[in-house]
């Protein structure tokens, strides 16, 4: 059986064993989030031996002949020697500028990165606490106009992270991870095209991002958001939406409930086949979004989502 050594421990695995499985079972606590190559919050280095990697596209070529890997896609087939993404050598500092809760459950927290960051709407970063706690978060924040970088934390239950979230003072220091994009962005060639953005939960926080850089791009085309919440209070920017929703006639609002989702989309129909969809939420509700709009007709490839999942 292959052995894997890392944080100096060696300990056997079964040949094909996932790589982030492995390590976390042995207690090293690799955050991750997607496990499918996009939010890159599972990087490790390889220092010796190689990975069966199933997806090498997923990382940039300097990445990758640094020896990065992303754990959650490569499978142990020979001895491998690890590094562990280190956030005090790796990562770059940040303090915290400012915490709000948005609603009883939504923690709004804004960072202030120790050089300028350079990123696009729709992207999202692991967030690492000085405890050595990590998590990877969408970015709600628009790029070249706010200084801070803004995260929303779902706190509904309890994790890891937002626990942690929970008890940080303005001036704290966390670290940064890689940035990364996921699939949801804004493309200006987009300008003249229906754009929907279909949101569960916390999953608002990167289409809020999105929704502003459209706009600031004078996106001509409809703008259709809808965005589902356990409840009423759920529902955590629903001022700042009817605030654009009311100056910008292109986009149109919906707030529904998760009991009135099924209703919602059920009435969704589609006017123009160039219609984008820009998905994001928990697996389930991304699920629903994207079978309905299957059925209404658009384009699979027309359809760009990014699904939270739970941590473990």
């Amino acid at each position: 059986m292959p052995d894997i050594t890392a944080a100096g421990r060696s300990w056997s695995v079964a040949p094909g064993s996932n790589l982030l499985d492995a390590l976390n079972d042995a207690g090293l606590r690799v955050p991750y989030s997607c496990r499918s190559g996009s939010c890159h919050a599972c990087l490790v280095r390889c220092l010796g031996g190689e990975p069966l990697d199933q997806q090498p596209g997923a990382l940039g070529e300097a990445l990758r002949e640094q020896g990065w890997r992303l754990a959650c896609q490569c499978r142990v087939v020979d001895d491998l020697q690890i590094e562990l993404f280190d956030p005090a050598r790796d990562g770059l500092p940040a303090r915290v500028q400012a915490l709000d809760w948005l609603s009883p459950t939504v923690l709004r927290l804004r960072l202030l990165p120790e050089r300028p960051l350079r990123y696009a709407a729709g992207q999202h970063l692991v967030l690492w606490t000085a405890a050595g706690v990590a998590r990877p978060y969408s970015l709600a924040s628009l790029p070249g106009e706010e200084p801070w970088l803004e995260f929303h934390l779902d706190c509904r239950q309890n994790g890891a992270f937002s626990d942690a979230a929970r008890l940080l003072q303005p001036g704290d220091p966390l670290r940064l991870g890689e940035l990364r994009g996921g699939a949801l962005h804004y493309d200006p060639d987009w300008c003249q095209r229906p754009l929907w953005l279909l949101a569960a939960g916390t999953g608002l926080a990167p289409l809020w991002g999105v929704l502003r850089e459209a706009l600031r791009q004078h996106h001509q085309g409809e703008i259709r958001v809808i965005h589902v919440a356990h409840d009423a209070a759920g529902h955590y920017l629903a001022e700042p939406l009817r605030a654009l929703a009311a100056a910008d006639p292109q986009v149109q609002l919906q707030l529904p409930a998760a009991s009135e989702q099924a209703a919602v989309l059920a009435e969704l129909r589609l006017v123009s086949r160039q219609t984008l969809a820009l998905l994001c939420g928990s697996p389930a509700s991304v699920e629903a979004f994207a079978r309905r709009l299957f059925l209404i007709g658009v384009p699979r490839n027309q359809v760009l989502a990014d699904v939270f999942l739970p941590h473990a």
